[in-house]
């Protein structure tokens, strides 16, 4: 049986989602810097995530932003199959959605048109970065990311000779947190995309920043190499916003795909400690 659902919903539902993440972080990463911050060998790490806590508790009780940077608007849908919408055009809603929670909310307008040349800014943080998924059942799902500027940046692709196998994942992952240092903003949650094309394997790795943080996959080899990746992470001394200390990564969160006999595509997607994520189900 079909199911109607007016657009004008997921417009009312992303703009309150984006406010809402940008002004309060999920109970599970709050618990994971606070995880961070108990067994952190460093004074300064430990003062540094003690003020990151002190932060997310400031900003939801003021409503004010987590980070100024509020980020690009990334939308995951899981469109249901039998689900009829109605009323406009999905994406025209979705970015109706960002320009009324940005603008009521008060947040930073950061997306520029013409990237290469003008880079004007739209003024309403639209458009979306927007992901359609068609999946089964009669309802909708969303999910959404304000993805700051600083990690994103420091985000890699590139795709290793079959033979360079688990040991070049682990070397490549620890190489690019290595480079960045803290231009990300650690302790990060760590997203790599394993497999498929190289657009396929940025998505993974992408979309496994939506996973609460330090929650294993659900495949046993990618919990075992989530695993395995955090020791080497956390064992580069970066640290806590670059000053060093034994917290670079909160977690790393592994999503893999069959690829093709001749490739292996690898992409680490970096998210900062203010690791904020919003979902909704219509």
């Amino acid at each position: 049986m079909v199911r109607e659902v007016d657009v004008s919903i997921v417009t009312d539902t992303v703009a309150a989602l984006f406010q809402e993440a940008c002004h309060r972080l999920p109970p599970d990463v709050v618990e994971a810097l606070s995880s961070a911050r108990d067994r952190e060998e460093s004074d300064m790490a430990r003062d540094l995530l003690e003020k990151l806590l002190l932060n997310a508790e400031i900003a939801p009780a003021e409503q004010i932003p987590l980070c100024q940077d509020t980020g690009l608007a990334v939308v995951f849908i899981e469109l249901g199959q039998d689900v009829h919408l109605v009323g406009g055009a999905l994406v025209e809603a979705v970015n109706e959605g960002v320009r009324r929670g940005y603008r009521d909310g008060y947040l930073r307008k950061s997306v520029v048109a013409r990237p290469f040349t003008a880079r004007e800014n739209t003024g309403d943080n639209t458009p979306a970065d927007v992901w359609v998924e068609i999946v089964p059942g009669d309802r909708v799902r969303i999910s959404v990311i304000p993805k700051g500027g600083g990690s994103e940046n420091m985000s890699r692709l590139t795709v290793l000779t079959p033979a360079m196998g688990r040991q070049g994942i682990i070397d490549y992952v620890a190489r690019v947190v290595d480079d960045a240092g803290g231009n990300p903003c650690p302790p990060l949650v760590v997203g790599v995309g394993i497999g498929g094309t190289t657009e396929k394997s940025m998505m993974l790795a992408k979309k496994s920043l939506l996973r609460p943080v330090g929650q294993p996959s659900a495949d046993e080899e990618n919990a075992t190499l989530e695993a395995d990746l955090l020791v080497r992470i956390n064992s580069l001394g970066v640290g806590t916003l670059g000053y060093g200390g034994t917290v670079t990564a909160l977690a790393v969160h592994v999503e893999s795909f069959p690829c093709h006999i001749a490739s292996l595509p690898v992409a680490v997607n970096l998210q900062c400690h203010s690791a904020r994520r919003g979902h909704a189900e219509i």
